[in-house]
């Protein structure tokens, strides 16, 4: 059986190429897809340089990791679900743009009567911030700062809020802040024509900001430097508190006096599992030990969309059929501020 598989070709655009299918394995389920979501942060990172220096004879690269569709085939061992379930999958080199994908177990979750299979691709980015936000240890009343207000930054300032938190959303595409104001982030500054540290200060009432959160890739020296000055300060002068960084950020900053007693914090992937091809596949952590796994942040976020507490519909900018890859590709690359989420659509 063969499918189609969206891909980055050598010159840095969408492309769509036929492949075999893969079959299905041991701890597998065989989906049919309906819908994925192009992460731009990890997908597209690469893109414009590529353009710029352009390999034309490499093979096309194979990409994407959040979909959504219906079960069609159980691999040996799968007892979670059964054939015509509605799930939304994930995992690099699993949950590929493409009609057909074959997705283990335990990187699926359920997705129930009224989520649509649009907003069900999100799940993947919704744990991934789900993670970032229990590395920033969140504790109601206190005051965060999102730097970096793409998808990811979007579902950290949402879900801080659903943890009791005060958000601050920062980023200067105006897009993006539009859309930030319009799922009810409590105060979103454009980072061009507002000074972040000074609207922090009074967001926070003066007590500072308890963590921060940088949702980007690239150069976040200042970003960084933007929310260490915003952090609560000691009596005898230093600042505290925890910056994460979710996003694949580049930082330049001194450390020890320099820092103050500032927890750094990485936020990686989507909870324990992933990447571990034994659980991946249906093996079990100790959940005494382990509570939030990879498909228990999945559950959670799928949860928190159900009952229209995470907001998804927002932040899905663009839908094109997964044919038209290319146009879906470009309008992520050069135009980001006229586009969020985009949903490839077999």
């Amino acid at each position: 059986m063969k499918r189609t598989v969206g891909s980055i070709d050598g010159r840095g655009r969408g492309v769509c190429i036929q492949a075999e299918a893969p079959q299905v394995q041991a701890g597998e389920v065989g989906v049919r897809v309906h819908a994925s979501l192009i992460s731009p942060g990890t997908e597209l990172r690469g893109v414009p340089v590529q353009r710029l220096n352009p390999e034309p004879d490499k093979p096309p690269r194979p990409f994407g990791y959040a979909g959504a569709g219906v079960v069609e085939k159980l691999g040996a061992g799968v007892e979670q679900f059964k054939v015509g379930d509605r799930v939304a999958c994930m995992g690099a080199g699993y949950a590929l743009h493409t009609d057909y994908a074959c997705v283990p177990q335990n990187l699926c979750v359920d997705v129930p009567p009224g989520v649509s299979m649009e907003i069900a691709t999100a799940t993947h980015l919704a744990a991934t911030a789900l993670q970032a936000i229990r590395r920033a240890e969140a504790e109601f009343g206190e005051n965060t700062m999102v730097m970096g207000l793409g998808l990811v930054g979007q579902l950290c300032a949402q879900l801080a809020q659903l943890c009791g938190c005060h958000a601050m959303g920062v980023d200067p595409l105006p897009l993006r802040t539009r859309v930030a104001q319009a799922v009810g982030v409590e105060r979103v500054v454009q980072a061009d024509t507002e000074d972040p540290v000074a609207v922090a200060a009074e967001f926070s009432r003066g007590w500072g900001i308890d963590f921060g959160i940088i949702a980007f890739g690239g150069d976040a020296s200042q970003a960084f430097e933007q929310m260490y000055q915003s952090l609560k300060m000691t009596p005898d002068g230093h600042r505290m508190g925890r910056i994460v960084i979710v996003g694949g950020a580049r930082i330049n900053h001194e450390f020890a006096a320099s820092l103050g007693n500032v927890d750094v914090r990485s936020a990686a992937r989507t909870g324990p599992g992933y990447h571990d091809a034994a659980y991946e596949h249906g093996c079990a952590y100790p959940p005494v030990f382990v509570p939030w796994t990879t498909q228990r942040n999945l559950a959670e976020c799928m949860r928190a969309m159900a009952s229209g507490k995470l907001q998804i519909t927002p932040l899905l900018t663009h839908e094109f059929a997964l044919a038209d890859i290319g146009r879906a590709v470009d309008v992520l690359v050069d135009n980001p501020d006229e586009a969020i989420g985009v949903i490839l659509k077999p």
